[in-house]
């Protein structure tokens, strides 16, 4: 049984101001500045100052978010009371944040990973107007229903929340049906375009390549892949899964019921993570570290 485990924040977490901690802490700062050479930019400037327009571009959120996720872990393990994790998971792209913490990724892998993965995502929405929209209140079966042309199911992120995704007019009709079913509320989410909807197939298929040039190594501790909800450790089953994740949906709901832990702590900015891990186990304990 799983005592403690690791989460790391998605895309949309970010905000100006986050990182302000590496002010203080030498060892976050610097892994700012290695993310920022391999970048281009000054990643702890544009975190902490923005502008907000910079910082959502998914080419920059992206690897920002991984390097934030580590650095606030290492800033929290200076306390020295921050125990040994035995899982580790994360929010599509905290999936990536979670494999670097874990050792399957070298740091700077994946770093230029999700910096390229940014790219690929947003190539993709440039090429097919689309978008996300979170359903609430209605259950799996109903909106898979729902669901019909090119749009799918994105997120399973807790009970009665889910997320479609795909293109523009599929998604306009997915969510009146999502309506007509009883949905207690259908919102629509303000992001760039169909993100773990087959819109990414383009994206799919080069994350599929990059990865494959990169070694990927069996991590210290298992990471659940947000594919099948499974804790992988098989360096070809980690590269499948995180190539099929641009696409497929994120089993968040299942991931967090598999982990089963008694205590989680939720490295990124915003406290998403946590909430969801109260609404799916009410009784586990969740710290959130940002």
């Amino acid at each position: 049984m799983v005592t403690t485990a690791f989460l790391f924040s998605g895309q949309g977490a970010q905000a100006v101001g986050m990182g302000s901690f590496a002010l203080q802490f030498a060892p976050a700062a610097e892994l700012f500045r290695r993310a920022g050479e391999i970048l281009g930019i000054d990643l702890l400037k544009t975190c902490l100052e923005g502008p907000q327009e910079t910082l959502n571009r998914t080419d920059v959120c992206q690897p920002a978010l991984l390097v934030h996720g580590l650095a606030a872990l290492e800033w929290r393990r200076s306390r020295g009371d921050l125990p040994e994790a035995e899982a580790a998971a994360g929010l599509s792209l905290g999936e990536y944040t979670a494999h670097v913490f874990a050792g399957s990724l070298t740091f700077e892998d994946g770093v230029a990973l999700v910096m390229k993965r940014g790219r690929y995502m947003q190539e993709a929405c440039d090429a097919t107007p689309s978008g996300m929209a979170s359903i609430l209140g209605l259950d799996r079966a109903k909106v898979a229903q729902a669901c019909e042309g090119l749009v799918d199911v994105a997120n399973l992120n807790g009970p009665g929340q889910i997320v479609i995704s795909g293109e523009a007019k599929a998604l306009e009709a997915a969510v009146a049906k999502c309506k007509a079913a009883g949905a207690r509320r259908a919102i629509p989410l303000k992001v760039a375009g169909a993100y773990h909807s087959r819109v990414m197939k383009s994206a799919q298929e080069k994350m599929r390549q990059e990865l494959a040039q990169v070694k990927i190594a069996p991590p210290r501790i298992p990471v659940y892949a947000n594919v099948n909800a499974k804790p992988l450790t098989d360096p070809g089953e980690i590269r499948e899964a995180l190539a099929a994740q641009v696409c497929g949906s994120v089993l968040w709901e299942d991931t967090i019921r598999a982990i089963g832990a008694k205590t989680y702590f939720e490295f990124g900015p915003g406290r998403l993570l946590a909430g969801l891990v109260f609404k799916i186990d009410p009784a586990a304990l969740c710290e959130s570290v940002e």
